[in-house]
């Protein structure tokens, strides 16, 4: 799909447009880069059925954008993205990757500094030439310096949310052959991290060399590092590395295990192999000479005396003794979600209307869901003060009766904004006038560990509140968690009955896998939303569940798996 393509170049037009000034021009851009981000249909899927009628249908794209669209299907450019690119002397899309550095900013910087790029940053943050700027400072600099170096450690990596919809295109194309018999995603993309360095596929086949020419004829490879008749490895346009490896079918489950496991899996697994006479590598599990286990990956771990480990969990974080003492977690599916609590409506900003995300839900099998608009610190997003916030319930209310003996229900809920000291935004008499009550931090993310920590704590202390947002405020590739003192806040959560929201937002995916394993430990309760704010971003559910198997999450751990009428009764004690 060209989707994520034409995403990010919306997104730096949006930000040369906010450079001129083009406000409301650059919001535009921004909100449909936004919607083609993260939308499942390909857009020239879109253009090719229905043409630029077809384009307008989508919300926010008017004939100006649909145009653009038109223009990058047949061409594979837009010359008035060209055009901009060429007026910019300096790297835009580079410069504002730095948390806290916008497009005015950057252009601050080139024009006192000369600032161009990255590296011209961190030299100018370096020699302290940037404090003395007009609306800088020494904090900011400390700042830009940190961000950078975050930057530096995310080299590489891509987002679980932007690869595995690829990957998974790469595995239909290659499931339609005849000749692949078997084929399986491996390594960490197998395990579901929350950030991918590259793609690992294996592949059992009745005729490997036509496999491999067509896994390096795919129309999106723009190298082939290698090919030969049981690995192959490309690059693709997105700038991912896929491997691909053919495997015999007596080894194809201990290739599998070999692929998936982490490192430190791998080495206290073979050791374990070791301390009962076998010898485990990719190509079996061997007593002596006879290969005793390798076909199916379950007989590798039910040789060893253990369970089979799923996936998710073989980070080497306790699991091989739990599978080897059969006591591993009954880990949570996506099937046993009945619930999405954080969904933003069209009432503070999001795409879609009450009715159409109640009607998704209920396509996605759910028995309910929470409309968590923004209240009114928020105001770029439209946060609902209390009179809005009365209107809404209101029609809430309204549009339950039309539910009523259905079996769903849609949850009257807002995400409040925690201010820096502590304080919801919203009074007291509006929060118990809803079912569901989600806050989080939206600013102030610089505090000391010991206010940050305060903060929230203060916040947990609201009798009204239920659940903390996105808690430790990571954006995966952007920005690091704020600085808390997480046991201290697993001891508040503990004590206040306050849920910690597993948020499936791919830049976010917070909280952490230590952290979903520290506070399962800690008896805190979690719930795993999608904070989508259109319907389509409904689908990051999965990856909020893919987060919490990491975590060894089980269904007694989450809310949202529970049934409605037992999750209520929690929230309301």
């Amino acid at each position: 799909m060209i989707n994520k393509e034409l995403a990010k170049i919306f997104y730096q037009i949006a930000e040369f447009l906010e450079l001129e000034g083009e406000k409301f021009k650059s919001q535009a851009y921004e909100k449909v880069a936004l919607i083609l981000e993260t939308m499942s249909q390909d857009i020239k899927e879109i253009y090719e059925k229905g043409g630029r009628g077809a384009l307008k249908e989508i919300k926010g794209v008017g004939e100006s954008i649909a145009e653009k669209i038109e223009e990058y299907i047949k061409t594979g450019k837009i010359q008035y993205y060209e055009d901009f690119k060429k007026k910019l002397p300096f790297n835009l899309d580079e410069l504002t990757k730095v948390e806290g550095l916008g497009p005015k900013r950057a252009k601050v910087l080139y024009e006192k500094l000369g600032v161009k790029n990255l590296k011209d940053l961190e030299g100018a943050a370096k020699k302290h030439k940037i404090r003395g700027l007009f609306g800088f400072g020494e904090k900011t600099e400390r700042n830009i310096l940190q961000a950078i170096n975050f930057l530096k450690k995310s080299t590489g990596r891509f987002l679980l949310g932007e690869i595995l919809p690829l990957a998974r295109e790469i595995e239909e194309k290659l499931k339609s052959l005849k000749e692949v018999k078997e084929i399986s995603i491996a390594g960490s993309l197998r395990r579901k991290k929350e950030t991918i360095g590259d793609v690992d596929f294996l592949v059992i086949s009745s005729d490997p060399q036509k496999v491999m020419d067509f896994f390096v004829s795919l129309p999106d490879v723009i190298k082939v590092w290698g090919k030969g008749p049981t690995r192959s490895s490309i690059r693709t346009k997105e700038g991912f590395d896929v491997d691909l490896r053919i495997l015999p079918q007596k080894s194809y489950g201990a290739g599998l295990q070999y692929f998936t496991g982490s490192k430190e899996h791998n080495i206290f697994l073979r050791r374990i192999a070791i301390e009962k006479g076998f010898k485990l590598s990719e190509y079996g599990l061997f007593k002596g000479k006879k290969m005793v286990a390798g076909q199916n990956e379950e007989d590798i771990y039910h040789t060893l005396g253990m369970d089979w480990i799923p996936p998710e969990m073989r980070e080497n974080q306790g699991e091989i003794e739990m599978a080897l003492s059969h006591s591993l977690p009954k880990i949570i599916d996506v099937k046993d979600i009945k619930g999405d609590l954080h969904c933003h409506s069209d009432w503070d900003g999001g795409e879609n209307s009450i009715e159409e995300i109640a009607q998704r839900a209920k396509e996605m099998g759910y028995s309910f869901v929470g409309i968590s608009d923004h209240t009114k610190f928020l105001k770029i997003e439209h946060g609902l003060d209390e009179r809005t916030l009365r209107r809404r319930n209101a029609f809430i209310d309204k549009l339950n009766l039309k539910f009523k003996n259905k079996g769903f229900k849609i949850l009257k809920a807002c995400e409040a904004n925690i201010l820096s000291d502590g304080r919801l935004d919203i009074s007291d008499n509006a929060l118990k006038e809803l079912d569901v009550v989600i806050a989080g931090i939206h600013s102030s993310f610089k505090m000391t560990k010991e206010k940050m920590t305060e903060r929230i704590i203060r916040a947990m202390k609201n009798p009204y509140l239920n659940i903390i947002s996105h808690p430790t405020g990571r954006i995966l590739k952007k920005r690091d968690e704020y600085q808390i003192d997480f046991d201290k806040v697993l001891r508040a959560a503990k004590e206040f009955g306050v849920v910690l929201e597993i948020n499936s937002w791919p830049e976010r995916l917070d909280l952490s896998a230590e952290n979903i394993r520290r506070a399962k430990k800690g008896g805190v309760k979690m719930v795993i939303n999608s904070d989508s704010h259109q319907i389509d971003q409904m689908r990051f559910m999965e990856y909020g569940v893919y987060q919490a198997r990491r975590g060894f999450a089980e269904k007694e751990d989450i809310i949202n798996t529970w049934p409605l009428e037992q999750m209520i009764d929690f929230l309301k004690k």
